[in-house]
């Protein structure tokens, strides 16, 4: 009975989202008045909720957590210094000529923004004002156009430093030495954020590569919906002096951020402040930071780090409640009985967060779901980098899946009244499918997440 007041909570938190509410208040309240419920029924154990401010102290001193705001800064104050706006236009200046070459740069600027700012927001929003209408203009294809702007917006979801690795290396951490616990290992191994970026690079950039493949190919096969330019523009003077300056600044920071990460000079913490403090000189640099600017910054900081953490209290809360009515042992249970031992766990686990991903957000799915089945699977004898690299990377496709992909929402929000919601979301299909391709690809080469972790920290 216990267990089954677990997966009735699950479903009201779900169906409550849906609605539209605050997804924090929607776990602790949901997760509170099942707690009461289960009181009044003798249900449920009242010490679980008493261990919530071990729990909120826990989140509070947890230094790998304070990366969280200062990389969500870096971002935020890129964005607001045009860093973007010059690597874009120098980018399609380089490529501009060949035929699919605007697609190309997106693609490119987006790997670039995704490596220096780890927000998906400001990508996808900066990539529909400066590159959508040109590549309208050209005659691109609507839906192709806004499927390449929101997949490569969304790069910066897997490509390190980004803030979905940081919380993920938190709750993974977590989650194995848990699982060691299990296993009857005192002395854990830890695992860090700095192990997940360092796994993420090849799988990123190999991406990278699909997502260039599939628009150079879709250019070679439908010219007429890739179009070369009519009229081939001359470079003009000073023309890869202009590259040289557009592209140093974030490639600086890109080394200094993630080249302090992997060579061990830095935590994920230190290096996020090594990244807020370039950011505002790159800012200054370009003349860009003032007062007001740096106020907004420090606002939109504040209210997106407040998010978070309120989801992570959220989660905090309703993870006490569904363990004290023995959800977690359900679980167990469940995946245990799979056919197909930990390939089968494993497979049924990431089917059920790609389904997720069309309705839930990546950090409610981060803080709600992997926390109940990562030990599970680890115990399984899952390789912990492994597993949260193809948790980042499914987590990447909740930005692009119908109806409630994010990366949706904020190309509608700036895309031209001419682009309808039904090019947005037919644009984004292949590259759906491309990276169920990749995770395919990871499912059977492991090593492409973990052989750079090895080698570095070995």
């Amino acid at each position: 009975m216990d267990s089954y007041m677990a997966l009735w909570m699950f479903l009201a938190v779900f169906i409550i989202l849906l609605s539209g509410y605050p997804v924090a208040f929607v776990l602790s309240g949901t997760a509170l008045l099942f707690a009461l419920l289960g009181l009044q029924l003798d249900t449920f154990d009242a010490d679980f909720l008493m261990a919530l401010p071990n729990r909120l102290y826990g989140i509070m001193g947890n230094e790998v957590l304070i990366a969280v705001p200062l990389f969500v800064f870096m971002g935020v104050m890129l964005e607001r210094a045009k860093i973007a706006e010059a690597l874009l236009e120098a980018m399609s200046e380089l490529f501009g000529s060949l035929r699919g070459g605007l697609g190309v740069a997106v693609t490119i600027v987006g790997m670039l923004m995704a490596a220096s700012t780890g927000i998906v927001g400001a990508t996808v929003v900066t990539m529909g004002l400066l590159s959508l209408p040109t590549m309208l203009k050209r005659g691109y294809d609507p839906a192709i156009s806004c499927g390449i702007i929101c997949a490569s917006g969304t790069l910066g979801q897997i490509i390190p430093p980004s803030i979905v690795l940081v919380l993920l290396g938190d709750v993974i951490s977590t989650a194995y030495q848990q699982a060691q616990l299990e296993m009857g290992i005192f002395a854990p191994e830890a695992i860090s954020v700095g192990d997940l970026f360092a796994g993420a690079v090849i799988p990123g950039l190999l991406l990278v590569a699909l997502y260039l493949l599939y628009i150079v190919l879709m250019a070679w096969i439908t010219p007429d919906r890739l179009p070369r330019p009519e009229r081939v523009e001359n470079q003009q003077p000073g023309f890869y002096l202009r590259i040289l300056k557009s592209l140093l600044p974030p490639l600086m920071l890109i080394l200094a951020v993630l080249g302090s990460i992997i060579g061990g000079l830095a935590t994920p913490t230190e290096a996020a402040s090594v990244g807020a403090v370039g950011a505002m000189i790159l800012a200054i640099m370009s003349g860009k930071l003032n007062k007001q600017i740096l106020q907004g910054v420090m606002r939109n900081t504040t209210q997106i780090t407040s998010m978070v953490f309120m989801i992570l209290i959220g989660a905090a809360l309703f993870s006490l409640v569904f363990r004290g009515f023995g959800g977690d042992e359900l679980i167990i249970e469940l995946l245990s009985d799979l056919p197909g031992g930990k390939f089968g766990a494993m497979f049924t686990v990431m089917l059920v967060m790609f389904l997720l991903g069309f309705v839930l957000d990546f950090i409610e799915i981060t803080f709600v779901i992997v926390p109940i089945v990562g030990p599970i699977l680890l115990t399984m004898g899952i390789d912990p980098v492994w597993l949260g690299i193809m948790i980042g990377l499914n987590l990447q496709t909740s930005f692009l899946t119908p109806p409630f992909g994010f990366a949706l929402f904020y190309l509608r929000g700036v895309a031209p009244e001419e682009v309808t919601t039904g090019q947005i979301y037919k644009g984004v299909m292949p590259f759906i499918a491309i990276q169920l391709l990749l995770l395919g690809i990871l499912a059977f080469f492991p090593e492409l997440a973990t052989w750079l972790p090895g080698v570095i920290y070995a």
